[in-house]
Protein backbone atom coordinates (compact mmCIF):
# COMPACT_ATOMS: atom_id res chain seq x y z
CA UNK A 1 0.00 0.00 0.00
CA UNK A 2 1.61 3.61 -0.75
CA UNK A 3 2.45 5.95 2.13
CA UNK A 4 0.38 8.47 0.96
CA UNK A 5 -3.09 6.23 0.90
CA UNK A 6 -2.06 4.80 4.25
CA UNK A 7 -1.83 8.30 5.87
CA UNK A 8 -4.96 8.89 4.83
CA UNK A 9 -6.46 5.98 6.00
CA UNK A 10 -4.77 6.99 9.83
CA UNK A 11 -6.36 10.44 9.06
CA UNK A 12 -9.58 8.60 9.20
CA UNK A 13 -9.50 6.40 11.57
CA UNK A 14 -7.82 8.89 14.31
CA UNK A 15 -11.26 11.28 13.25
CA UNK A 16 -9.31 13.76 12.26
CA UNK A 17 -11.74 16.36 9.82
CA UNK A 18 -10.78 19.34 7.42
CA UNK A 19 -12.67 21.36 10.48
CA UNK A 20 -10.56 20.48 13.38
CA UNK A 21 -7.13 21.39 11.08
CA UNK A 22 -8.69 24.63 10.09
CA UNK A 23 -9.58 25.67 13.75
CA UNK A 24 -6.20 25.92 14.30
CA UNK A 25 -5.88 29.02 11.74
CA UNK A 26 -3.04 27.34 9.55
CA UNK A 27 -2.89 26.90 6.16
CA UNK A 28 0.35 25.96 5.44
CA UNK A 29 1.10 21.98 6.21
CA UNK A 30 5.01 22.49 5.26
CA UNK A 31 5.58 25.34 7.79
CA UNK A 32 6.76 23.79 10.91
CA UNK A 33 8.53 20.86 10.06
CA UNK A 34 6.58 18.10 11.20
CA UNK A 35 4.43 15.66 9.73
CA UNK A 36 1.38 15.90 12.42
CA UNK A 37 -2.42 15.64 12.96
CA UNK A 38 -2.85 18.95 10.48
CA UNK A 39 -0.62 17.31 7.74
CA UNK A 40 -3.03 14.34 8.11
CA UNK A 41 -6.22 15.91 7.98
CA UNK A 42 -5.28 18.25 4.72
CA UNK A 43 -3.85 15.04 3.36
CA UNK A 44 -7.12 13.49 3.41
CA UNK A 45 -9.10 16.55 2.12
CA UNK A 46 -6.76 16.51 -0.90
CA UNK A 47 -7.09 12.95 -1.17
CA UNK A 48 -10.64 13.11 -1.26
CA UNK A 49 -10.38 15.44 -4.15
CA UNK A 50 -8.02 14.02 -5.88
CA UNK A 51 -5.92 17.14 -6.72
CA UNK A 52 -5.22 19.85 -3.63
CA UNK A 53 -6.20 23.42 -4.36
CA UNK A 54 -3.64 25.47 -5.98
CA UNK A 55 -2.44 28.12 -3.75
CA UNK A 56 -1.89 30.28 -6.48
CA UNK A 57 -4.89 30.28 -7.85
CA UNK A 58 -7.84 29.25 -4.70
CA UNK A 59 -7.63 31.29 -1.32
CA UNK A 60 -9.31 29.55 1.66
CA UNK A 61 -12.25 31.70 2.91
CA UNK A 62 -13.19 30.63 6.59
CA UNK A 63 -16.31 29.60 8.25
CA UNK A 64 -18.15 32.87 10.00
CA UNK A 65 -20.93 35.05 10.95
CA UNK A 66 -21.21 38.30 9.08
CA UNK A 67 -23.85 41.64 8.74
CA UNK A 68 -25.13 41.18 4.79
CA UNK A 69 -26.25 44.58 3.81
CA UNK A 70 -25.64 48.03 3.24
CA UNK A 71 -25.01 48.97 7.18
CA UNK A 72 -24.47 52.80 5.81
CA UNK A 73 -28.05 53.09 4.80
CA UNK A 74 -26.46 54.69 1.22
CA UNK A 75 -27.33 52.17 -1.04
CA UNK A 76 -30.40 50.41 -3.00
CA UNK A 77 -33.76 49.20 -1.29
CA UNK A 78 -32.12 46.06 -2.52
CA UNK A 79 -29.37 46.14 -0.34
CA UNK A 80 -31.56 45.92 2.98
CA UNK A 81 -32.40 45.03 5.48
CA UNK A 82 -28.82 44.34 7.21
CA UNK A 83 -29.40 40.90 8.35
CA UNK A 84 -26.44 38.26 10.07
CA UNK A 85 -25.98 35.59 7.55
CA UNK A 86 -23.59 32.66 8.18
CA UNK A 87 -21.19 30.80 5.31
CA UNK A 88 -19.10 27.35 5.39
CA UNK A 89 -16.00 27.74 4.56
CA UNK A 90 -14.87 28.00 0.96
CA UNK A 91 -12.34 27.89 -1.66
CA UNK A 92 -12.63 31.36 -4.22
CA UNK A 93 -10.22 31.92 -7.01
CA UNK A 94 -7.75 34.85 -6.31
CA UNK A 95 -8.08 36.33 -9.51
CA UNK A 96 -11.20 36.69 -11.83
CA UNK A 97 -10.80 33.98 -14.43
CA UNK A 98 -8.52 35.63 -16.70
CA UNK A 99 -8.71 35.32 -20.93
CA UNK A 100 -6.35 32.84 -21.09
CA UNK A 101 -7.99 30.71 -18.92
CA UNK A 102 -11.04 30.79 -20.99
CA UNK A 103 -9.25 29.73 -23.85
CA UNK A 104 -8.07 27.35 -22.63
CA UNK A 105 -11.47 25.65 -21.53
CA UNK A 106 -12.65 26.62 -25.05
CA UNK A 107 -10.17 24.99 -26.89
CA UNK A 108 -10.70 21.68 -24.69
CA UNK A 109 -14.79 21.70 -25.10
CA UNK A 110 -14.05 22.17 -28.64
CA UNK A 111 -12.32 19.21 -28.91
CA UNK A 112 -14.22 17.14 -26.69
CA UNK A 113 -17.32 18.33 -29.36
CA UNK A 114 -19.13 20.38 -26.39
CA UNK A 115 -19.20 23.63 -28.31
CA UNK A 116 -20.25 25.57 -31.85
CA UNK A 117 -19.47 28.69 -33.19
CA UNK A 118 -22.10 30.34 -34.86
CA UNK A 119 -21.36 34.19 -35.88
CA UNK A 120 -18.46 34.72 -34.07
CA UNK A 121 -20.47 33.47 -30.55
CA UNK A 122 -19.77 30.03 -29.03
CA UNK A 123 -23.02 28.05 -28.04
CA UNK A 124 -23.45 24.63 -26.44
CA UNK A 125 -23.34 22.12 -28.71
CA UNK A 126 -26.76 20.60 -29.56
CA UNK A 127 -28.52 23.97 -28.51
CA UNK A 128 -28.87 25.87 -31.37
CA UNK A 129 -28.49 29.16 -29.74
CA UNK A 130 -30.03 28.75 -26.84
CA UNK A 131 -27.03 29.05 -24.49
CA UNK A 132 -24.83 31.31 -25.87
CA UNK A 133 -21.25 31.09 -24.06
CA UNK A 134 -19.09 33.76 -25.51
CA UNK A 135 -18.82 36.30 -27.89
CA UNK A 136 -15.37 36.11 -29.80
CA UNK A 137 -14.05 38.93 -31.89
CA UNK A 138 -15.78 37.75 -35.36
CA UNK A 139 -19.03 38.88 -33.03
CA UNK A 140 -17.83 41.63 -30.70
CA UNK A 141 -14.85 43.72 -31.07
CA UNK A 142 -15.17 43.76 -27.48
CA UNK A 143 -14.41 40.08 -26.91
CA UNK A 144 -10.54 39.74 -26.46
CA UNK A 145 -11.13 36.16 -27.86
CA UNK A 146 -9.84 35.46 -31.36
CA UNK A 147 -11.46 32.05 -33.08
CA UNK A 148 -9.91 30.95 -36.61
CA UNK A 149 -8.89 27.87 -37.93
CA UNK A 150 -10.84 25.73 -35.72
CA UNK A 151 -9.14 27.06 -32.37
CA UNK A 152 -9.09 29.70 -29.94
CA UNK A 153 -6.13 32.46 -28.88
CA UNK A 154 -6.08 35.44 -27.27
CA UNK A 155 -6.11 39.16 -28.62
CA UNK A 156 -2.93 41.11 -28.63
CA UNK A 157 -4.20 44.68 -28.59
CA UNK A 158 -2.70 47.84 -28.68
CA UNK A 159 0.63 45.80 -28.31
CA UNK A 160 -0.62 44.60 -25.14
CA UNK A 161 -1.34 40.44 -24.41
CA UNK A 162 -4.36 40.51 -23.39
CA UNK A 163 -3.92 36.57 -21.42
CA UNK A 164 -4.14 38.21 -18.21
CA UNK A 165 -6.47 40.31 -17.77
CA UNK A 166 -10.36 39.19 -16.81
CA UNK A 167 -12.54 36.90 -19.46
CA UNK A 168 -15.20 39.53 -20.88
CA UNK A 169 -18.57 38.91 -23.23
CA UNK A 170 -19.48 35.84 -21.34
CA UNK A 171 -22.70 34.94 -20.06
CA UNK A 172 -23.84 33.18 -17.00
CA UNK A 173 -23.91 30.29 -19.19
CA UNK A 174 -20.90 30.22 -20.17
CA UNK A 175 -19.54 30.61 -16.60
CA UNK A 176 -21.39 27.75 -15.52
CA UNK A 177 -20.17 26.12 -18.54
CA UNK A 178 -16.13 26.68 -17.36
CA UNK A 179 -17.07 25.08 -13.66
CA UNK A 180 -18.20 21.91 -14.75
CA UNK A 181 -15.04 21.73 -16.82
CA UNK A 182 -12.95 22.82 -14.25
CA UNK A 183 -14.43 20.56 -11.64
CA UNK A 184 -13.45 17.78 -14.13
CA UNK A 185 -10.19 18.74 -14.43
CA UNK A 186 -9.98 18.82 -10.56
CA UNK A 187 -11.60 15.50 -9.93
CA UNK A 188 -14.73 17.37 -8.26
CA UNK A 189 -18.82 16.80 -9.29
CA UNK A 190 -19.94 18.96 -11.89
CA UNK A 191 -22.53 21.45 -10.08
CA UNK A 192 -24.14 22.55 -13.07
CA UNK A 193 -26.46 19.98 -15.39
CA UNK A 194 -24.77 19.28 -18.54
CA UNK A 195 -28.13 20.24 -20.49
CA UNK A 196 -29.93 23.19 -18.81
CA UNK A 197 -26.54 24.56 -16.98
CA UNK A 198 -28.74 24.96 -13.75
CA UNK A 199 -26.97 24.76 -10.63
CA UNK A 200 -27.06 21.00 -8.91
CA UNK A 201 -28.48 21.36 -5.41
CA UNK A 202 -27.95 20.53 -2.73
CA UNK A 203 -24.30 22.06 -4.13
CA UNK A 204 -21.70 19.94 -5.08
CA UNK A 205 -18.42 19.37 -4.09
CA UNK A 206 -16.97 21.09 -7.08
CA UNK A 207 -15.91 24.02 -8.84
CA UNK A 208 -18.96 26.73 -9.11
CA UNK A 209 -19.75 30.10 -9.30
CA UNK A 210 -20.18 31.91 -5.72
CA UNK A 211 -23.52 32.16 -3.86
CA UNK A 212 -24.33 36.10 -3.42
CA UNK A 213 -23.38 35.47 0.32
CA UNK A 214 -20.26 33.41 -0.38
CA UNK A 215 -19.28 36.08 -2.44
CA UNK A 216 -19.75 39.30 -0.15
CA UNK A 217 -18.03 37.42 2.98
CA UNK A 218 -15.42 37.04 0.37
CA UNK A 219 -15.67 40.89 -0.83
CA UNK A 220 -15.54 41.80 2.64
CA UNK A 221 -12.16 40.44 3.50
CA UNK A 222 -12.68 39.71 7.03
CA UNK A 223 -13.71 43.33 7.77
CA UNK A 224 -17.07 44.40 9.65
CA UNK A 225 -19.31 47.67 8.66
CA UNK A 226 -16.61 48.40 5.76
CA UNK A 227 -17.46 49.79 2.20
CA UNK A 228 -15.13 48.17 0.26
CA UNK A 229 -12.43 45.37 1.34
CA UNK A 230 -9.52 47.53 2.86
CA UNK A 231 -12.17 50.39 3.78
CA UNK A 232 -14.29 52.79 3.70
CA UNK A 233 -12.83 54.70 0.98
CA UNK A 234 -11.55 54.30 -2.41
CA UNK A 235 -9.15 55.68 -4.95
CA UNK A 236 -7.31 54.59 -7.93
CA UNK A 237 -4.77 52.92 -5.87
CA UNK A 238 -6.99 50.27 -4.90
CA UNK A 239 -8.82 49.44 -7.83
CA UNK A 240 -10.04 49.60 -11.43
CA UNK A 241 -12.92 51.90 -11.76
CA UNK A 242 -14.56 55.30 -12.82
CA UNK A 243 -13.42 57.77 -10.96
CA UNK A 244 -15.93 61.11 -9.88
CA UNK A 245 -15.18 62.29 -6.39
CA UNK A 246 -17.14 65.10 -6.46
CA UNK A 247 -20.09 62.73 -7.11
CA UNK A 248 -19.18 60.90 -3.67
CA UNK A 249 -17.48 61.83 -0.70
CA UNK A 250 -15.79 58.29 -0.22
CA UNK A 251 -13.89 58.54 -3.69
CA UNK A 252 -11.05 60.37 -2.65
CA UNK A 253 -9.52 60.34 -6.20
CA UNK A 254 -7.97 63.39 -7.37
CA UNK A 255 -10.59 63.05 -10.26
CA UNK A 256 -13.83 65.31 -10.09
CA UNK A 257 -15.66 64.30 -13.51
CA UNK A 258 -15.86 61.06 -14.93
CA UNK A 259 -12.40 59.29 -15.06
CA UNK A 260 -11.32 56.17 -16.02
CA UNK A 261 -7.96 54.81 -14.19
CA UNK A 262 -4.74 56.63 -16.22
CA UNK A 263 -3.06 53.27 -16.08
CA UNK A 264 -5.46 51.01 -17.59
CA UNK A 265 -7.25 53.23 -20.36
CA UNK A 266 -5.23 51.97 -23.39
CA UNK A 267 -6.80 49.07 -24.64
CA UNK A 268 -10.52 48.97 -24.58
CA UNK A 269 -12.06 47.41 -22.73
CA UNK A 270 -10.75 49.17 -20.11
CA UNK A 271 -9.94 45.83 -17.87
CA UNK A 272 -6.47 45.95 -15.87
CA UNK A 273 -4.64 42.84 -15.59
CA UNK A 274 -5.16 40.17 -12.46
CA UNK A 275 -3.11 41.44 -10.00
CA UNK A 276 -2.98 44.70 -10.68
CA UNK A 277 -4.15 45.94 -6.91
CA UNK A 278 -3.90 44.82 -3.29
CA UNK A 279 -5.22 41.95 -2.21
CA UNK A 280 -8.13 42.33 0.11
CA UNK A 281 -7.60 40.06 3.91
CA UNK A 282 -8.49 36.98 2.40
CA UNK A 283 -5.55 37.05 -0.47
CA UNK A 284 -8.51 37.93 -3.13
CA UNK A 285 -7.86 40.50 -6.03
CA UNK A 286 -10.32 42.98 -7.89
CA UNK A 287 -13.60 42.17 -5.46
CA UNK A 288 -14.17 45.62 -6.41
CA UNK A 289 -13.76 46.95 -9.99
CA UNK A 290 -12.42 46.11 -13.08
CA UNK A 291 -15.39 43.58 -13.92
CA UNK A 292 -18.68 42.46 -12.70
CA UNK A 293 -18.67 39.29 -11.31
CA UNK A 294 -21.54 36.60 -12.16
CA UNK A 295 -22.84 34.92 -8.73
CA UNK A 296 -24.25 31.10 -8.74
CA UNK A 297 -27.77 32.84 -7.24
CA UNK A 298 -30.97 34.26 -8.76
CA UNK A 299 -31.56 37.67 -7.98
CA UNK A 300 -34.72 38.85 -6.21
CA UNK A 301 -34.86 42.66 -4.95
CA UNK A 302 -36.49 41.26 -1.92
CA UNK A 303 -34.51 38.61 -1.15
CA UNK A 304 -32.95 40.02 1.90
CA UNK A 305 -36.18 40.23 3.66
CA UNK A 306 -36.64 36.35 3.76
CA UNK A 307 -33.48 34.85 3.13
CA UNK A 308 -31.93 32.00 5.21
CA UNK A 309 -28.96 32.68 7.61
CA UNK A 310 -27.68 30.11 7.36
CA UNK A 311 -25.68 29.40 3.65
CA UNK A 312 -28.22 31.38 1.59
CA UNK A 313 -28.35 30.14 -2.04
CA UNK A 314 -30.71 32.89 -2.92
CA UNK A 315 -34.32 32.16 -4.72
CA UNK A 316 -35.72 29.24 -6.38
CA UNK A 317 -36.59 30.71 -9.42
CA UNK A 318 -36.27 33.83 -11.34
CA UNK A 319 -34.95 35.27 -14.92
CA UNK A 320 -32.08 37.49 -13.96
CA UNK A 321 -28.59 36.12 -12.50
CA UNK A 322 -26.85 38.26 -9.46
CA UNK A 323 -23.69 40.35 -10.81
CA UNK A 324 -21.06 41.91 -7.91
CA UNK A 325 -18.40 44.05 -7.62
CA UNK A 326 -18.93 46.80 -9.94
CA UNK A 327 -16.49 47.12 -13.12
CA UNK A 328 -13.85 49.69 -15.20
CA UNK A 329 -16.52 51.60 -16.07
CA UNK A 330 -18.77 52.40 -13.09
CA UNK A 331 -18.49 54.36 -10.53
CA UNK A 332 -17.40 54.41 -6.55
CA UNK A 333 -21.07 53.42 -5.84
CA UNK A 334 -21.38 50.31 -7.66
CA UNK A 335 -18.01 48.99 -6.02
CA UNK A 336 -19.24 48.92 -2.97
CA UNK A 337 -19.09 45.32 -0.76
CA UNK A 338 -23.09 46.07 -0.85
CA UNK A 339 -24.28 46.66 -4.18
CA UNK A 340 -25.98 44.24 -6.22
CA UNK A 341 -26.70 43.93 -9.85
CA UNK A 342 -28.51 41.60 -11.78
CA UNK A 343 -28.80 40.83 -15.32
CA UNK A 344 -30.15 37.63 -17.50
CA UNK A 345 -28.47 34.09 -17.39
CA UNK A 346 -27.67 34.76 -21.64
CA UNK A 347 -26.26 38.28 -21.80
CA UNK A 348 -23.25 39.29 -22.03
CA UNK A 349 -20.84 42.53 -22.06
CA UNK A 350 -17.70 43.83 -22.38
CA UNK A 351 -17.63 44.82 -18.09
CA UNK A 352 -19.10 41.43 -17.30
CA UNK A 353 -16.83 38.73 -15.85
CA UNK A 354 -16.69 35.94 -12.89
CA UNK A 355 -14.86 34.40 -10.27
CA UNK A 356 -15.26 31.08 -9.18
CA UNK A 357 -15.04 28.91 -5.56
CA UNK A 358 -14.67 25.09 -4.54
CA UNK A 359 -16.35 23.71 -1.41
CA UNK A 360 -14.37 20.63 -0.11
CA UNK A 361 -16.82 19.41 3.01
Amino acid sequence: MERATVLVLVAVAMGVCPAVARASNRADINDDGLVDMLDLALLCENWLWRAPPDPCEFAFIPSGTFEMGDSFGEGQSNELPVHTVTVDSFYMSKHEITNQQYCDFLNSAQSQGLITVTSGVVYQAGSGTSYPYCATSTADSDSQIVYGGGSFSVRTKGGRSMVNDPMVEVSWCGAAAYCNWRSQQLGGQACYDSSTLLPVYPLHHGVRLPTEAEWERAARGGLSGQRFPWGDTIDHNHANYCANSSAYSYDTSPYTTYTYHPTWDDVYPYTSPAGSFPADGYGLYDMAGNVWEWCNDWYSSSYYSSSPSDNPTGPASGSRRVLRGGSWRHYAYDCRAAFRSHDTPDNRYFHIGFRVVLNLE
